[in-house]
């Protein structure tokens, strides 16, 4: 069982930045690989970004350039930097991890957190 906390989100003008953080714990030695997703009121779920076991990246077309995620194994913490921020990245971001790696953004994972708020305003 993995259990993941978001933190972090909170409101910033067009053009801010935010970080987000997501702590796991429960893992011990199982290997997960973690990404982060985004709902918006009234739109399903997306991936914006994920990192497997080797470190490599990946995003989604509408925050390439202006996010970046990151981990930090020591701490079994995944990270989001989000620069730029839009009015359309407003979401819930949720952290989420799978024992499976090599997964694509548009595949489900297995676990999820709570979510953290982002609010962008114009």
């Amino acid at each position: 069982q993995v259990q993941l906390v978001e933190s972090g989100g909170g409101s910033v003008r067009s053009g801010g930045s935010l970080t987000l953080s997501c702590a796991a714990s429960g893992k011990r030695s199982l290997r997960i690989c973690m990404a982060w997703f985004r709902q918006a009121p009234g739109k399903e779920r997306e991936g914006v970004a994920d990192i497997d076991d080797n470190g490599d990246t990946s995003y989604a077309p509408s925050v390439k350039g202006r996010f970046t995620i990151s981990q930090d194994n020591a701490k079994n913490t995944l990270y989001l930097q989000m620069n730029s921020l839009k009015p359309e990245d407003s979401a819930m971001y949720y952290c989420a991890a799978d024992p499976q790696c090599g997964l694509s953004l548009h595949d489900e994972y297995h676990y999820y957190g709570q979510g953290t708020q982002v609010t962008v305003s114009s």
